[in-house]
């Protein structure tokens, strides 16, 4: 049974806790790249797990909507789906002599896209108004989606032939991009051991919160303080990727805006009503690492967006921190 949400930081920091608790029981070991994914959910964004077959991106997505309280649905992109096939579509009914929508499977919880690079773009480009708008426009007619409403992508990076890499602007809707990366053999050991105890494939993990508990979450996230400091370092960070002479693109406002709400998300799971420049270092790769361009002839290089983030976070001065005395709310 799901538990009250009560709208203070210190419920909500509990509660999260909870959520990753739970799901870490199942995704063994990942307890980091967990906790970025339910801030970007925390944050009302989407997320994109770009990572190896095989290391649970499918079970964590499944296990975070079932301890959130989220109806789940998997949509597997394929080179022949359709946009339709996605977000449904007006079919003609027989018996009534009318045509009636049926719903894709977007209309849901939380939406696992698998393997989105493996889709065209005209189906990835589908995904965008959902993502943005929180609504799909079929034949001129606009359907609202449930709130909560949160996409989780999965992209293979390691397999080009038959993928269809995406664009720059759908890359830049996705509020994080995370990998999971390989266990360590103890956290393998793990895995397999909990296999055996369990005695079957499948795990199903009782609800922690439910939606209406998810939004109440993301209403404490909105109220978390921030100084006129930290976003002034948000800005400097965003700059620093426009003027950095490996990148041929740096990343937009958007992704100034990125490293403030997934800041405020994390510090609200860290228990604190306020953010620090510490929470804006933690969350700055997975926020901006996806959204600059390296420069062409630096592609057979060491150089990639993570490298270039990581260099600019040292780079750029860090502002004193006052976490006992936040400033106006952003």
């Amino acid at each position: 049974m799901s538990a009250p949400i009560a709208p203070d930081v210190p419920t909500t920091a509990a509660l999260a806790g909870r959520v990753l608790d739970q799901v870490e029981q199942v995704v063994v070991g990942k307890r980091a790249a967990l906790e970025l994914v339910l801030a970007t959910i925390l944050a009302g964004g989407h997320v994109l797990i770009e990572d190896n077959p095989g290391l649970g991106k499918t079970l964590a997505a499944r296990s975070l909507a079932q301890s959130l309280g989220l109806e789940f649905t998997r949509a597997q992109f394929t080179p022949d789906l359709l946009p339709a096939d996605l977000t449904g579509s007006f079919l003609f009914n027989q018996r009534t002599g009318e045509f009636e929508f049926r719903r894709g499977p977007i209309f849901t919880g939380l939406l696992l896209a698998d393997e989105i690079n493996r889709t065209p773009p005209k189906t990835q480009a589908a995904l965008l108004e959902a993502m943005q708008e929180g609504q799909v426009t079929i034949e001129g007619e606009t359907f609202p989606l449930a709130r909560p409403f949160h996409v989780i992508a999965t992209a293979n990076p390691v397999e080009y032939e038959g993928t269809y890499p995406l664009p720059e602007a759908q890359l830049d809707r996705f509020l994080t991009r995370v990998s999971f990366g390989y266990p360590t053999p103890a956290e393998e050991f793990d895995v397999l051991a909990r296999r055996v105890a369990r005695r079957a494939e499948q795990v199903t993990l009782d609800p922690i919160i439910d939606a209406g508990g998810l939004l109440s979450m993301q209403q404490v996230v909105e109220g978390v303080q921030v100084e006129r400091t930290v976003i002034t370092y948000c800005v400097d960070l965003v700059g620093a990727t426009r003027s950095d002479e490996r990148l041929a693109i740096g990343s937009s406002p958007r992704g100034s805006l990125g490293l403030l709400l997934l800041a405020r998300a994390l510090a609200v799971l860290r228990g604190r009503n306020y953010v620090t420049p510490e929470d804006v270092k933690h969350v700055a790769i997975p926020v901006l690492a996806h959204r600059v361009t390296v420069r062409p002839e630096l592609w057979m290089t060491q150089v990639d967006g993570k490298s270039v983030v990581r260099e600019l976070i040292a780079k750029v001065p860090t502002p004193p921190t006052h976490g006992a005395e936040p400033g106006p709310e952003a």
